[in-house]
């Protein structure tokens, strides 16, 4: 199988589907918390026309609300969304081409800038998809395999062997106290591995930088959405039901904070901070994050309007940390090196035209991959090895798991046929899908794993936990994993932490064992 890698990057392109499933691929607070104060604060009329845009404006936390930033924006050709008061962060929408120079020189603005180059389109909230779900044949046929006390599918599912997850299970099957939050493209709640453990009290569309809390609103796109969070929530809490497949912590709950825009499929800076302020708000324990946000890859801080993104979406991650979230996030699929001087980055910015610019990715970061405390995720194929795809470097990457390969690298062995991740898609169906994005949830359900072991643990020892639990995995030297002769990457680092692995591959029986 040739592994095909699309533009926009967190899943890899895909094998076939199983049963009635076509695989498709995917790569790029309360009241109390938040405010939209008097509505909407209507823009006086701009003097510089152009496209309306989002904007973020950051400011001192104790000013996020007040009258005075307010008109200050309105008077500068803006409107406001939304109020974020507890991280001093405000999304706002204006016409005006100065919008952002002027709102900067406003005496209690830190920064200011668009979080898209695209005009907004016009978006729908309520255009969710409406699943069907597999028939009862279907599934007989899918689980002719299995063995006793495993799911129909389970023994296609080489990953969970992978990081122990089978012998776990035999231990606990985590805690129904514990939420997971899936940021990402929205889960199919009705699908028949999800449905037992979703959480819909916790779910949410975030899509324009307010949570909308309408039922169905965190469900993918019926036009333009994305099966790729639903595999996500599957491989993190797929029910051990009897049906489909089973996910790392099948017993805890799962929650969908939608963030991604209908059509594109766009995470923009509004949504994802939207996103982590309801995970604070909500007491969701970890947050999955396999996406970059949009339309920057790279976010130098050199540019204002950059800037301003990276700053709001640490404000709101530290702040979902600060309330107990451990958030997880995804470290890329294009086989660069995080921790070297120099990337060239081809694809920003993704929402209009692309250029292609050199960037010293200490300086312009990945995020949330690469924001403090969030831990980073690199991927593994079914021979344990780094895989072909997955970024890297040292002193970035946390840890790894399990997020497939091309099967001409890393087959697996049998029963199972693909070297790629199996989980469920909307529709009642499942999929293979590959990349960091799927290594990702492997480590969210050890999270919980954990978690339901400890349940008064703070984030900060959750993350020490989930060092403590890996398996240490030395570096791959040489690495050629095309066996051409050449390198094809360059793994630095001792045994117990290295630039491929991080402090190493996650176990999920130490987890509950320790």
């Amino acid at each position: 199988m040739t592994l095909h890698i699309s533009r926009t990057r967190r899943a890899v392109a895909l094998s076939a589907g199983l049963a009635t499933a076509t695989a498709l691929a995917l790569l790029p607070g309360t009241a109390s918390a938040v405010s939209t104060a008097g509505g909407l604060v209507r823009a006086k009329a701009a003097q510089t026309a152009g496209p309306e845009l989002s904007y973020i404006v950051n400011v001192r936390p104790e000013q996020g609300g007040s009258d005075r930033i307010q008109r200050a924006i309105a008077d500068a050709g803006g409107s406001v969304v939304q109020a974020y008061d507890r991280i001093g962060v405000i999304v706002a929408h204006s016409a005006d081409a100065g919008f952002a120079a002027a709102i900067r020189k406003v005496k209690g603005v830190d920064s200011a800038g668009a979080t898209r180059t695209a005009p907004l389109p016009a978006q729908s909230t309520t255009d969710v998809g409406t699943p069907k779900n597999l028939t009862a044949a279907d599934l007989k046929a899918a689980g002719a395999k299995a063995a006793a006390g495993e799911d129909p599918l389970e023994p296609l599912q080489w990953d969970l062997k992978a990081i122990k997850a089978d012998k776990a299970h035999e231990k606990t099957l985590g805690s129904s106290k514990v939420t997971v939050g899936v940021i990402d493209t929205g889960v199919d709640d009705t699908h028949p591995d999800i449905a037992p453990n979703f959480d819909r009290a916790k779910s949410v569309s975030c899509i324009t930088g307010k949570p909308d809390t309408t039922q169905g609103a965190w469900r993918p796109f019926a036009t333009g959405g994305s099966p790729h969070g639903t595999h996500v929530a599957g491989e993190i809490a797929g029910a051990k039901n009897g049906v489909g497949i089973t996910g790392v912590a099948p017993g805890v709950k799962v929650a969908a904070i939608k963030v991604s825009t209908q059509g594109g499929s766009f995470f923009y800076t509004e949504a994802v901070v939207c996103g982590f302020m309801w995970a604070a708000e909500h007491h969701i324990d970890v947050t999955n994050n396999s996406y970059y946000t949009d339309p920057w890859y790279f976010n130098c801080t050199n540019d204002p309007d950059q800037k301003a993104l990276v700053e709001a979406i640490t404000r709101a991650s530290r702040y979902a940390e600060s309330q107990g979230t451990v958030n997880v996030a995804a470290a890329g699929n294009e086989n660069y090196d995080l921790a070297s001087d120099s990337i060239t980055d081809p694809s920003s910015p993704n929402d209009s035209t692309p250029g292609s610019r050199v960037i010293n990715p200490r300086e312009c970061l990945d995020i949330p991959t690469e924001l403090p405390g969030v831990v980073t995720v690199a991927s593994t194929g079914a021979k344990g090895m780094k895989s072909s795809f997955s970024n890297y470097g040292f002193g970035v990457i946390d840890i790894a798991a399990p997020g497939g390969d091309s099967t001409t690298y890393q087959p697996p062995q049998a029963p199972a046929t693909s070297g790629l991740i199996l989980g469920p898609v909307p529709g009642g169906g499942w999929a293979y899908m590959a990349g960091t994005s799927m290594a990702t949830p492997h480590v969210v359900g050890v999270a919980a794993l954990l978690k339901s072991e400890h349940p008064h643990a703070s984030a900060w020892q959750i993350k020490a936990l989930l060092a403590l639990q890996a398996d240490r995995t030395p570096c791959n030297t040489p690495y050629d994993i095309d066996a051409d002769g050449k390198p094809d990457a360059v793994c630095q680092g001792p045994n117990a932490y290295n630039g491929f692995y991080g402090a190493g591959i996650t176990d999920a029986l130490n987890a509950v064992t320790q």
